[in-house]
């Protein structure tokens, strides 16, 4: 049986006070090898190019929300709880208050427990296990935010969207009808780029947030180069081109890959996308609105919980998100700038159509998804997914009935939100 818990909701102030914003961006790049999280056990030889935490507060006057993109793969969900505890004690800020996104670039360190990927591919995970790596990121994240906290100053916010082509469909079916991953040029892909610009009070440029699915693996399996990949490589080109700080938030990227897809940076083309998604990005920053300094805004966390497949193991680090009755229990956290335009944010690779189709029944002008959020519990596919198989159903914790789940929790949501305005 589906149960949807709404857990914590805050509401709007009814004046609106002076929005302020900050940003931080923090390197974490590390200086020693490391093992690399994605495809199979290796370790780095050196750097391509440097990874940071990037981190934007906003503070409406009733609430204050921090955004976080790091330049990782993915943590379990246990990371961003435990990190979240340390936060609420050194500095009073709620759980509910943060989002910590990953670009889930394939060529950066791994940081904490394997978490749920170790239950499904025990013999990748060999490899003892070294803390100092991750405890820097976790301090430098913790630094990072209070740098941003006593930073705060007037400023503007304005949202809006974009588009662009650099990503496809990679569930390809062969002539025996089994699902690969390859690229498929007809399957369902969400190519929209969900934007926000922050302005300081005089007009020039904070920071900006550009949010689009793509996984980060344009380099491939055989690199072994410390990179940011397609998320890491676009935002220090565009944060070149406007001398401001830009935050890549993934998507819905659960069944899209990048064009291209290599073994190295020459043959992954990698700096072609700063064409194929960075110029688009410009482009669509330029069509944004005038920003406003009157800025309201709301968050909400849901927990709906669906059957875990039969048969799969379960990390011990997530005990937290299993119920007895074998149910995973999967955070869904919703932010809404001004009534207008709504993010949702979940633990998840979500099929590209999941995403699609709650933005089509959204009440909301914008309706944005930020994948790789607050941890990791595996693919998300539609119900069709796990009727043809492959890589990402066989892999995933859900059963056939998630995307129902999901979809109907996540929707329940945006809709009683906007009956309360």
């Amino acid at each position: 049986m589906l149960r949807v818990l709404l857990l914590v909701v805050t509401i709007q102030a009814a004046l609106l006070a002076d929005f302020r914003a900050a940003v931080v961006k923090v390197d974490i790049t590390p200086t020693d090898p490391q093992p690399l999280l994605g495809y199979q056990a290796r370790t780095s030889t050196g750097v391509h190019d440097p990874l940071f935490h990037r981190v934007l507060a906003l503070d409406d006057g009733t609430l204050q929300f921090f955004l976080v993109s790091t330049d990782i793969a993915l943590i379990s969900p246990s990371v961003y709880d435990d990190f979240c505890r340390e936060l609420k004690a050194a500095t009073g800020i709620d759980r509910h208050q943060i989002w910590w996104t990953n670009t889930h670039t394939h060529s950066a360190p791994e940081v904490g427990p394997a978490g749920l990927p170790q239950a499904f591919m025990p013999e990748r995970y060999k490899h003892t296990r070294d803390n100092t790596y991750t405890n820097l990121v976790k301090q430098k994240l913790l630094d990072a935010i209070r740098q941003a906290r006593t930073q705060l100053a007037p400023a503007r916010l304005a949202v809006g969207s974009g588009f662009a082509m650099a990503n496809i469909n990679r569930r390809a079916k062969d002539i025996d009808g089994k699902i690969k991953l390859g690229l498929n040029p007809y399957g369902p892909v969400d190519r929209q780029i969900g934007l926000i610009r922050i302005e300081k009070a005089d007009g020039s440029p904070l920071a900006m947030v550009a949010n689009y699915a793509i996984h980060g693996t344009a380099l491939g399996g055989g690199n072994l180069q410390i990179s940011g990949d397609v998320p890491g490589i676009v935002a220090s080109y565009i944060e070149a081109k406007l001398n401001t700080t830009l935050l890549f938030v993934n998507g819905a990227a659960g069944d899209t890959a990048p064009i291209y897809s290599a073994q190295d940076f020459r043959a992954a083309h990698i700096t072609e996308f700063n064409v194929l998604l960075g110029d688009r990005i410009l482009e669509a920053i330029k069509g944004l609105p005038p920003a406003t300094e009157k800025v309201s805004l709301r968050v909400a966390e849901t927990i709906v919980e669906s059957p875990r497949k039969p048969g799969l193991g379960w990390a011990d680090d997530l005990a937290a998100y299993l119920t007895p009755t074998n149910m995973v229990k999967l955070p869904i956290r919703f932010l809404s700038i001004n009534s207008e335009a709504l993010f949702w944010a979940a633990p998840l690779e979500l099929f590209s159509e999941i995403a699609l189709n709650i933005r089509q029944q959204s009440p909301f002008r914008h309706t944005f998804f930020c994948g790789f959020t607050n941890g990791w519990l595996g693919y998300l596919p539609t119900t069709k997914g796990f009727a043809e198989g492959g890589y990402e159903p066989n892999t995933s914790p859900f059963t056939d009935k998630a995307e129902q789940h999901l979809t109907e929790a996540v929707l329940k949501v945006l809709h009683g939100w906007r009956l309360d305005r």
